[in-house]
């Protein structure tokens, strides 16, 4: 598997996380279960924030702040399945002063199995509770936005 790059969907570039479908993925019949490609979209959300220097301690450490998921809608198009190599593509549709809207695809070999909305708010990590973003952090997201459809 190659490292995460840049992917152009619909003239857009998105991050791209590769990952491959293990045992521990899979039901009974070597099909992906539906809850894991929540893992696998998190997991490619978190890696998309290191690339942009804001690895999930740095968050914390620095900015005093973390993302929770509030909202996620998701298509389930067609299945993968063991040992499946899989690009999960991360674009940044809206940064707002608290929240954040990803858009996420799911492809095996440039076909698309899984499109995803998911609404990330930003929350204090000392309260758990919304908090706005600290002004140099949403003025960089903020600049990473993307239309995607």
């Amino acid at each position: 598997m190659s490292a995460p790059s840049p992917m152009p969907d619909s003239g857009s570039p998105a991050f791209s996380w590769p990952t491959r479908v293990y045992w521990e993925d899979t039901d009974a019949g070597g099909v992906v279960y539906h809850a894991q490609y929540v893992a696998f979209m998190e997991r490619a959300r978190s890696e998309w924030l290191r690339a942009h220097g804001h690895g999930q301690s740095t968050l914390q450490e620095a900015h005093g702040t973390l993302f929770a998921v509030r909202a996620m809608r998701i298509d389930f198009r067609s299945p993968a399945r063991l040992d499946d190599a899989l690009e999960v593509e991360v674009v940044l549709r809206e940064c707002r002063r608290a929240s954040a809207v990803f858009v996420q695809r799911i492809r095996r070999d440039g076909v698309l199995l899984v499109d995803a909305e998911v609404r990330v708010a930003a929350l204090g990590t000392a309260d758990f509770r919304p908090r706005a973003l600290p002004d140099a952090l949403y003025t960089q997201l903020k600049s990473l936005e993307t239309s995607a459809e």
